[in-house]
């Protein structure tokens, strides 16, 4: 770490803590331009000496013995403050924010370290420069709000140093839309995303590689919100500029076919959205390896795509291995890792295999509650999956509340046309009917046909879906002729698309 932030060339912008940096790093090992290993282990020779310090031979790390830390951080009270400050800087400056594999697990490294530099900082304690490096290692760790925190602050310095227009101003405020997509806020992360976009469009032009970033993370938002058509018109713009900005192999090209290939899954497109899925997944283990996060994300796509398909073991040996290697390369508590194991229970449970599907969803739920909130929208689906399985239990009480809690969190959080919010209600009138209430059904999926025609339309699977549902609960009810309607729609819309 101190060997890289001595050959960092990242420019501070402020000289006082540039010198302060350099000033401890040149009793490291810091020389002039370059590094002396040789200065660096007579200083770790020096206090290993004095048991102040201790090499892992095996993990190849050193660690100070609790007694001493604890009494470090005890004598040096007064000095703790600047001395987190150095140190945090340093951390920042050991590292580029570049996305290879190596570069997560070296962020990874540093995460626990960061943790403790950090507490006793606040974010406008930091250099901005450095605030966007610590950012990227809470957002790697999936620590949304602490990345947050720093990316506002980091938005208004340059604000007030830059000015709005300043590329580096526009970087954090698309960084900080993309913290807001994390965490659902997908009304203030698209506000973000149109000023960023406005302003590159102006000062850069419309193929300016960052103004098609911007225009990607604004399809991101479009998708979160379930808007297929305003998503998918930008992603195939930024797809076809990427290409010929780019070339075919780039990352961000690569990135543009996962999230179209993700719109097509939900429009219904499925053979599309397989045919992209597999041309990014060989694509990224060509480039970048077997074990990258992004490698590993375009698994859990096919994965899920042939979940969709009902190729339950392709879809398992795929979710398997996306998931095994996710927990060794991120974590267990990471979000992918998370979404991995989310997307093989739903496998487990299409495949019958409820116990091992509720299992993965308990899990799930309780690492999302813990490191999210109970309310941030990969939680609400969490419970919506777990649901989904205790109904298959015949559990349909227990799967009721989860439903209900459910329902009314997504309604007020994402709104009545949210596809969470639409897929729970249909999921809790599919409660109702095994329960034998079948008003109570109907009065809910009446309500969802109706959104998702005015949503997605009357071809879409999803909207084709409640309405069978719906035409088999007016069959229950003795309403034959609405069933015998429905049905007529049906096969018209099918045959239309």
């Amino acid at each position: 770490m101190f060997e890289k932030a001595a050959l960092s060339e990242l420019n501070l912008e402020d000289s006082e803590l540039q010198e302060g940096v350099t000033t401890l790093l040149n009793q490291l090992g810091k020389k002039y331009s370059g590094w002396s290993s040789w200065t660096f282990q007579k200083v770790v020779m020096r206090l290993g000496s004095h048991s102040l310090i201790e090499y892992d031979h095996q993990n190849h790390t050193y660690s100070l013995h609790p007694l001493v830390h604890h009494w470090s951080s005890t004598t040096m009270e007064t000095n703790r403050y600047d001395m987190q400050k150095l140190v945090l800087t340093i951390i920042g400056l050991s590292f580029s924010l570049t996305y290879a594999d190596e570069d997560y697990k070296y962020r990874r490294k540093l995460f626990k370290h960061t943790r403790n530099s950090m507490a006793s900082l606040k974010p406008e304690d930091i250099n901005p420069l450095v605030g966007m490096h610590i950012a990227q290692i809470y957002d790697d760790a999936g620590c949304f709000k602490e990345t947050e925190a720093l990316e506002v602050m980091v938005m208004e310095k340059s604000r007030s140093m830059l000015g709005d227009d300043h590329p580096r101003t526009l970087k954090s405020m698309e960084n900080l839309a993309g913290t807001y997509w994390h965490q659902g806020r997908c009304n203030d992360a698209e506000a973000l995303c149109l000023l960023v976009l406005e302003k590159r469009k102006l000062v850069l032009g419309d193929d300016h590689p960052d103004t098609l970033r911007g225009m990607h993370y604004l399809a991101n938002t479009y998708w979160s919100q379930g808007h297929w058509d305003d998503a998918e018109g930008l992603y195939l713009a930024v797809l076809e500029k990427r290409k010929l900005v780019l070339g075919y192999d780039h990352p961000d090209t690569l990135m543009s076919m996962g999230n179209l290939s993700t719109t097509h899954w939900n429009q219904g497109r499925l053979a599309d959205a397989e045919a992209l899925d597999l041309v990014v997944m060989e694509k990224r283990k060509q480039l970048l390896g077997e074990d990258h996060p992004d490698t590993l994300g375009a698994m859990v796509n096919l994965a899920t795509n042939y979940t969709s398909q009902g190729r339950l073991k392709d879809a398992e040996a795929l979710g398997l291995v996306a998931m095994e290697k996710s927990k060794r390369v991120l974590g267990e508590d990471h979000p992918d890792t998370l979404l991995s194991m989310a997307n093989l229970a739903s496998t487990y449970r299409e495949q019958g295999r409820l116990k091992d599907a509720e299992v993965l969803e308990m899990l799930v739920l309780e690492k999302r509650k813990h490191l999210l909130g109970d309310e941030h929208p990969l939680t609400l689906r969490a419970m919506l999956q777990l649901a989904a399985t205790y109904r298959k239990q015949d559990r349909l009480q227990d799967a009721e509340v989860l439903q209900l809690t459910t329902m009314e969190k997504t309604k007020r959080l994402l709104g009545d046309d949210h596809r969470y919010t639409l897929e729970n209600m249909e999921n809790l009138a599919d409660t109702y009917r095994d329960q034998g209430r079948l008003n109570d059904a109907v009065a809910l999926q009446e309500a969802v046909m109706e959104r998702r025609r005015q949503v997605l339309r009357d071809r879409h699977p999803d909207t084709l879906k409640i309405m069978s549902s719906l035409a088999a609960t007016y069959r229950d009810s003795g309403r034959t002729k609405d069933a015998e309607a429905l049905e007529v729609a049906i096969k018209e819309n099918i045959i239309q698309s």
